[in-house]
């Protein structure tokens, strides 16, 4: 393991790639999908951040077969797509930059040496150069005339903590119910009623979360942040069947709620 010496200048440099990716961005389809955990890529400022590759090529460092899915989606409906990606270890973009999680010295019991004792500057460095770009990009096209939708795309373990999840596909809400209630109507059809979660495995927050506060309330838009089981599309195969499932159920949502 390498944990390279911090610098006090730039974060990203040269041979780093910008933190996020644009797809069909001149669409006029009603829905933006975005990916916040799409990548698990350091900077090579921070080495390895003192984990192992099996650390780093782990569900604690990314959504597992999330960017195969929404790119698959994103293609069939010919609708703008943005990913980060940067590894949610480095910074997490599905959080509110000041919560502990958005750094985490500690993930799902892993311990992540570079966040360990990191300076307000530090700290500041991760939310200049790839927190905020990738939100400013979200923003811009969120808030063009097309858009009527937005969809965060993500994955999530079958147990955490040793709590088995029976779940594949969840659909999360807070004041928005229509949204996740009409998708996860359509995927009645492909998966049976009781493994499609409400607001399962996880819940909405102001303090932990950041995609439906601050994108999908704060802008009055539909809104719907998706968890789909990673045990389910860590294949190519996996990948190709919820993608398809995913842009059937969203043109249902387009037909029934957005004309």
């Amino acid at each position: 393991m390498r944990l390279a010496a911090t610098s006090q200048q730039r974060l990203l440099g040269p041979e780093d790639p910008a933190p996020f990716e644009v797809i069909n961005p001149d669409s006029t389809y009603p829905v933006v999908l975005v990916c916040e955990h799409a990548g698990r890529l350091v900077p090579e400022e921070l080495g390895d951040m003192g984990l192992t590759p099996a650390d780093l090529r782990a569900h604690i460092a990314w959504d597992i077969g999330a960017e195969p899915v929404a790119r698959m989606v994103a293609d069939q409906l010919g609708a703008t797509l943005v990913l980060q990606r940067y590894s949610r270890l480095v910074i997490d973009c599905n959080r509110p930059p000041e919560s502990e999680t958005a750094m985490p010295v500690v993930s799902d019991g892993v311990t992540v040496p570079a966040n360990r004792n990191l300076t307000p500057e530090q700290r500041q460095q991760r939310i200049d150069e790839i927190f905020t770009p990738y939100q400013t990009v979200v923003d811009e096209h969120l808030g063009k005339p097309a858009c009527k939708s937005v969809l965060s795309v993500h994955s999530f373990t079958r147990s955490m903590a040793g709590q088995h999840r029976p779940w594949d596909i969840g659909f999360l809400f807070r004041h928005d119910q229509t949204t996740s209630r009409t998708l996860a109507r359509a995927f009645e059809a492909f998966v049976p009623a009781e493994r499609i979660g409400l607001n399962e495995p996880y819940q909405i927050d102001d303090e932990s979360d950041w995609f439906v506060p601050r994108h999908g309330e704060a802008k009055d838009l539909p809104h719907s942040l998706i968890e789909i089981c990673n045990d389910l599309i860590e294949t190519s195969d996996g990948q190709s069947r919820w993608a398809a499932w995913l842009t059937q159920a969203t043109r249902d949502f387009v037909e029934k709620d957005l004309k």
